[in-house]
């Protein structure tokens, strides 16, 4: 069963997170899936991988590239593996569905918005009532803390 990490962003935006956290991923040899809650959503993170750091590169695709086997990273707002990955990053407040293909889960929220913080909180509870293994990490300005 998957562990499930939720990560809450209070300084930092996902938009200059998740390219860490996507590097880190992939210099451990993860390949990953970004699911985020639309097409459009998908296409302004793909926009966002490509220009994030003038220094840096991320190997990614979305459904629009195709080839989604040979992508490191994919970027879709369906619950699907078509890559194979081992880890799943869970954006815009979507909600975990299909993990057992997945040894782990990272779920980014925003921390400057009380919705995002109240819908994690549901998110939290029905993940834990299922029996999944959680940890909370909250971001600080020397980096990430593991909280629970």
């Amino acid at each position: 069963m998957a562990e499930i990490g939720f990560y809450h962003l209070l300084t930092t935006p996902l938009e200059r997170a998740l390219p860490r956290l996507l590097e880190r991923a992939l210099a451990q040899g993860h390949r990953v899936v970004v699911q985020a809650a639309s097409p459009e959503r998908v296409e302004h993170l793909n926009a966002l991988l490509w220009t994030y750091d003038e220094a840096s590169f991320l190997p990614h695709g979305t459904p629009r590239d195709g080839n989604a086997a040979m992508q490191p990273v994919w970027l879709t707002d369906r619950c699907e593996n078509p890559n194979g990955a081992s880890i799943l990053f869970l954006v815009d407040g979507v909600a975990a569905e299909g993990l057992a293909d997945y040894a782990r889960c990272v779920d980014l929220f925003d921390g400057n918005n009380e919705e995002a913080v109240a819908a994690a909180r549901v998110r939290w509870r029905a993940a834990s009532a299922a029996g999944y293994t959680l940890t909370y990490w909250q971001q600080t300005e020397k980096g990430w803390e593991k909280k629970a």
